[in-house]
């Protein structure tokens, strides 16, 4: 299992309450990281995330904010920057999802799909730049989706699979504007994993993806001899091939 030290180092995953966010806010806690569990709604399962991160860092909390709303951001970050210092590895996790063919869906939805995926990964990541470029040093890992970068469309689901075709152009754009910064701009696209809320008829290889799975890559992205790797995307998808579909 790859590992990587991030001892000294403060880390904000957004939406690390539970499911795969959490996943890697205790990875991270496990690899010495301060970690900071980000939530909306779910304050009891982040504080449950923060106590069992802070038992293996020692240093850990929770803060709350609607990472679509540009002042909640900065309330984020200001208070993760109080606890904890400035953030140097941030994971832009957060991201609405939507089942349902794209005329069954109301306008909230469809909004709100759109924004909690892309306009939550630019907010964030332009409130973390200024201190990364400062410091000359930063780790920003973002969540798409695999099958994206080909275009991949369905009539279901249509704007959730917009919105990570725009991380991963946002990802792109990033690292190139970061190229003399010190900083690293990354994107990691599972297909279906271990948590999934829903499951299609055949996994790639007989499993879905792990949380141990996507963890090889976030723990690649983050470590600090990986500082010539940008503007990249990962999928994690077990060779499965959607234009066979």
């Amino acid at each position: 299992m790859l590992t990587t030290d991030l001892s000294d180092r403060v880390a904000l995953v957004t939406g690390s309450a539970n499911g795969v966010g959490r996943e890697f806010a205790l990875s991270m806690a496990d690899a010495g990281a301060s970690v900071a569990v980000h939530y909306h709604t779910s304050a009891t399962d982040a504080r449950a995330t923060a106590t069992i991160a802070r038992e293996a860092s020692g240093s850990a909390t929770t803060v709350q904010g609607d990472v679509t709303d540009p002042d909640e951001v900065d309330a984020v970050f200001d208070a993760v920057e109080a606890d904890l210092g400035t953030v140097d590895l941030l994971v832009n996790n957060v991201g609405d999802f939507a089942p349902r063919h794209w005329e069954e869906l109301d306008f909230e939805t469809w909004n709100r799909v759109l924004e909690t995926n892309l306009n939550g990964t630019y907010l964030c990541s332009k409130r973390a730049l200024p201190a990364m470029r400062e410091a000359g040093f930063g780790r920003i890992v973002n969540v798409g989706y695999a099958g994206t970068e080909k275009a991949l469309v369905y009539p279901r689901n249509f704007p959730y699979l917009v919105a990570k075709t725009g991380v991963i152009m946002f990802t792109r754009m990033l690292a190139n504007d970061t190229t003399d910064d010190g900083i690293t701009v990354n994107c990691l696209s599972p297909y279906v994993v271990e948590n999934s809320d829903e499951f299609p008829d055949e996994a790639p290889r007989g499993r879905w993806a792990s949380f141990a799975d996507l963890r090889q890559v976030l723990f690649f992205f983050l470590d600090s001899d990986s500082g010539y790797v940008s503007g990249e995307n990962v999928e994690i998808d077990g060779g499965w091939i959607p234009e066979a579909l």
